[in-house]
């Protein structure tokens, strides 16, 4: 669930349009482009990467209140993945190399059958 900038009453996290005060939450009304939305009295350009690095170039640039590009500079840009075991990537890089591996196994046979 979140919470509606506005109202501050809980929505679905799917919603395009707050149940309660009929604010919108998505960008043109599709629930996978999600809609930034600053406080009444301030501006995302203030908190945003794209306006401290001089890439933005949204009209609305520097009073914009609302962005679907939005990032917060003060969040990194990707996450931390997780880093697989190496077992996992043994199992990979098997699953991408068993052509490899077949002809190195023919080898080993055949110079092993030579002798």
């Amino acid at each position: 669930m979140a919470t509606c900038p506005r109202c501050h009453q809980l929505v679905d996290k799917q919603a395009v349009r707050c149940p309660y005060c009929q604010n919108e939450l998505k960008a043109f009304g599709h629930p996978g482009i999600p809609l930034y939305q600053a406080a009444k009295d301030s501006y995302l350009c203030e908190s945003c990467l794209y306006h401290e690095d001089d890439s933005c170039n949204f009209p609305q640039r520097p009073y914009a209140q609302t962005c679907t590009l939005y990032q917060n500079k003060n969040e990194p840009l990707i996450a931390q993945l997780p880093q697989p075991s190496f077992s996992t990537r043994v199992r990979f890089w098997v699953r991408k190399n068993w052509g490899l591996i077949l002809l190195m196994g023919l080898i080993v046979i055949s110079v092993a059958l030579a002798f």
